[in-house]
């Protein structure tokens, strides 16, 4: 029976310290990547390829020359495919890297601590049908889009993001992005998700938070001009319709932060109507 084209031979007769470390460090490694494509489509990209290698390696082992051939001629351009495939994965977690996850902490407090501003200002732009796009900053910088809008360096209020979202309002459109306890800027533009299932199925506001999520490790919501629903988007995965008890456990779950009791918002402030009839969403 031919033998296979690699073969594997252990050492534990050689085992040293640097070996296991050597070993620990590769374990991280594969759990790490199989955290980062657990429940997403590059799950199910990457079981694919490692069925390619099992009919390779079983080609090998059988002696089907001509199946092998193939499967080894195209084993180059596999690598390209998957760099394609996985960019934006990779662009996230090289960022993760190079970011320091301390370097947020300050952050986390500081939304913790003014959440109840943006969950009152959900609120109420939900009753009124009125759309808007909120982008909370965490890990990795969102520098590019923040200078993409119109610069505002303002202290993160309900009163303010209400203003920023009025219908008829310059800043309207566009995204708000949220640093910490200050609005960084307002009417910024976002990338759109290219995802064809995505393209059919939802508008610009929603394609547009799902894109910036793709990009970073940010958490985008979204208020449905058309319904008033609710939505949060992060990792490019969008839970919709949700209520705002669920968009606080987002919001909180998303910046490492544990649910604080007493807080519903369920029964909150009752906000005026304002009387304007719902438009399209974007």
């Amino acid at each position: 029976m031919p033998s296979l084209p690699f073969q594997l031979i252990p050492a534990f007769s050689k085992l040293t310290f640097t070996t296991i470390v050597d070993i620990l460090i590769v374990t991280v490694l594969i759990y790490q990547l199989l955290m980062i494509v657990s429940g997403r489509r590059a799950a199910s990209i990457l079981a694919g390829v490692g069925v390619l290698v099992l009919v390779y390696l079983g080609s090998a082992w059988l002696g089907l020359e001509l199946l092998r051939s193939i499967l080894a001629t195209l084993a180059p351009y596999t690598v390209f495919a998957l760099i394609v495939v996985f960019q934006s994965e990779i662009r996230r977690t090289l960022a993760r890297i190079g970011r320091r996850r301390w370097a947020g902490f300050g952050s986390r407090v500081k939304i913790r601590e003014f959440a109840d501003d943006i969950l009152l200002a959900m609120a109420q732009l939900s009753q009124t049908k009125t759309g808007a796009l909120i982008v909370v900053e965490r890990d990795i910088g969102l520098r590019t889009f923040v200078e993409s809008g119109v610069t505002l360096d303002a202290m993160l209020s309900r009163d303010l993001l209400l203003a920023i979202f009025q219908k008829d309002g310059a800043l309207h459109d566009g995204a708000v992005i949220v640093q910490g306890d200050r609005v960084a800027a307002a009417a910024c533009f976002l990338p759109l998700s290219m995802n064809p299932a995505l393209m059919r199925k939802h508008g610009t506001r929603h394609r547009a938070g799902i894109g910036v999520t793709e990009e970073a490790d940010c958490l985008a919501l979204i208020v449905s001009e058309e319904t008033g629903s609710m939505s949060a988007v992060s990792s490019g995965e969008l839970d919709q319709d949700l209520t705002i008890e669920q968009v606080r456990n987002r919001l909180n779950r998303h910046f490492g932060e544990r649910r604080r009791p007493g807080t519903d918002l369920a029964a909150s402030q009752a906000v005026p109507d304002a009387g304007r009839s719902p438009g399209g969403d974007r």
